[in-house]
C-alpha cells in the first residue's frame, strides 16, 4: 500500500483529501503545518507528498527546500496544492524541485490521476535504474532537472519552423534555449568553402542551444529544421535563472554536455577509421534510433541524400551508391525516397 503525506493547514481540506485517498487504497498521513510535515516526511518516508503552499510556521516552499536537501527525502515525488496560480509561484516551486502542481479547487478524479501518474513514473524509473543507491539518486536528480526544464518551456508559446529554416546561426550570440516539441533538427557546421557537416540530429523532447548559453559565447554550430519543426523558445535570462538556482537542472545540463562529448568522440573515431560503406551503415542505424517512436520496431527514415552525405562526411553520389547496394543486399528498402531498415544486425556487422 502506497503511503501519501498531506501537508495542509485547512483541516476540512486535509481530511477531505485523506478520505478520498483512503477510499482509493492509499495509506495517508496528515500534517497541519509545514514544520510537523517535515518531521512526518523524515520519520515515515512516504511514497508521495501533497503540500499546501501558504501555511503557518513554515510554508510549502520552505518544506520542499528542506526535504530536497535530505538524501532520505530528496527523491520523494512532491506535488504542491495551491490556490495561487501566478507564474512566479509556479517558477519558484519548480526551481526548488517540485514535480507538479494541483490548483485548488480541484476535482477528485484530477487529484487521483496526478498522483497515479507520478507514482507510476517513480516506479518505472526505479525499476530501470535500481542498481545502487547512489546511481538511483543521481538519475532521479537528473530527471527532476529535465522535468523542471520542460515545465519552464511550457510557459512559452510554440513556434513553427519550415523545412530547412534555421533556428539559429553559427557565430551568433545566443538569446534563447530551444525545446523541440515535434520534428527533427540538424546540428551542423559549415567550413570556409561552404561545405556542411552534420554533427547531430535532435528530435522531440530534446533541448538545443544550451552549451552556448552556459558558456556565454557565440554558437559554434548552426541548427536547422530537417522537416517541419515546432519548438518552444525559452529566453536566455529565464533559462539561466533556473540553471543557477536549481541544482537538479545543473546536474542534468552537465550530463547532457558529457553525453555530447561522448557522441563527438565516437563520431570522430568513425570518420577516422571506418570505410564509407561502414560509416553509412552506422549513420542509418543512428537515424533509425532518432526516428523510431516508443513501441515501434520499424520506421521510415525521411532524410535528403544531401543531408545524409553531410552526416557521413562523404559525397552525395557515394551515399546513393551505397544505399543501392544495401537495398540489393536486403539490408534496407527504399519507398518514395524514404529508407526502411530491414536487417539492422547485418547493417551493424558491415565490415569496416
Amino acid at each position: 500500500m502506497k503511503k501519501i503525506l498531506i501537508i495542509e493547514d485547512n483541516t476540512e481540506v486535509r481530511e477531505n483529501i485523506e478520505e478520498i485517498l483512503a477510499l482509493d487504497g492509499y495509506e495517508t498521513y496528515g500534517a497541519a503545518d509545514g514544520t510537523s510535515g517535515v518531521e512526518l516526511a523524515i520519520n515515515e518516508e512516504p511514497d508521495l507528498i501533497l503540500c499546501d503552499v501558504m501555511m503557518p510556521k513554515l510554508d510549502g516552499f520552505g518544506v520542499l527546500n528542506i526535504l530536497s536537501k535530505k538524501p532520505e527525502t530528496a527523491d520523494i515525488p512532491f506535488i504542491f496544492l495551491t490556490a495561487k496560480t501566478e507564474a512566479t509561484d509556479f517558477r519558484r516551486g519548480m526551481n526548488l524541485g517540485a514535480d507538479d502542481y494541483i490548483t485548488k479547487p480541484f476535482l477528485k478524479d484530477d487529484l487521483l490521476r496526478v498522483i497515479e501518474i507520478r507514482l507510476q513514473k517513480s516506479e518505472r524509473l526505479q525499476k530501470k535504474y535500481d542498481r545502487t543507491k547512489d546511481a538511483w539518486i543521481s538519475f532521479i536528480n537528473e530527471q527532476k532537472g529535465y522535468d523542471a526544464m520542460t515545465k519552464l518551456a511550457e510557459e512559452y508559446p510554440i513556434k513553427s519552423y519550415r523545412k530547412k529554416e534555421e533556428l539559429f546561426e553559427e557565430g551568433k550570440l545566443p538569446r534563447n534555449l530551444y525545446y523541440i516539441t515535434s520534428g527533427k533538427v540538424k546540428i551542423y557546421k559549415t567550413n570556409e568553402y561552404g561545405k556542411e557537416f552534420i554533427l547531430n540530429i535532435r528530435k522531440e523532447g530534446d533541448f538545443i542551444g544550451y552549451s552556448a548559453l552556459i558558456k556565454g559565447k557565440v554558437y559554434n554550430f548552426a541548427a536547422a529544421a530537417l522537416e517541419n519543426v515546432e519548438a518552444r523558445v525559452i529566453p536566455k535570462n529565464e533559462f539561466l535563472k533556473l540553471f543557477f538556482s536549481n541544482q537538479h537542472v545543473a546536474l542534468q545540463m552537465i550530463k547532457m554536455l558529457a553525453d555530447n562529448v561522448s557522441e563527438k568522440e565516437e563520431q570522430l573515431l568513425t570518420l577516422a577509421y571506418y570505410s564509407v560503406r561502414k560509416r553509412i551503415a552506422k549513420a542509418l542505424l543512428f537515424l533509425h534510433d532518432k526516428y523510431l517512436e516508443d513501441g515501434q520496431k520499424q520506421t521510415e527514415i525521411r532524410i535528403l541524400r544531401d543531408d545524409l552525405a553531410h552526416l557521413v562526411g562523404t559525397a552525395k553520389e557515394s551515399v546513393i551508391r551505397m544505399l543501392t547496394e544495401f537495398k540489393e543486399d536486403g539490408y534496407i528498402n527504399i519507398v518514395e525516397g524514404k529508407i526502411v531498415i530491414l536487417d539492422s544486425e547485418k547493417l551493424d556487422n558491415v565490415p569496416g
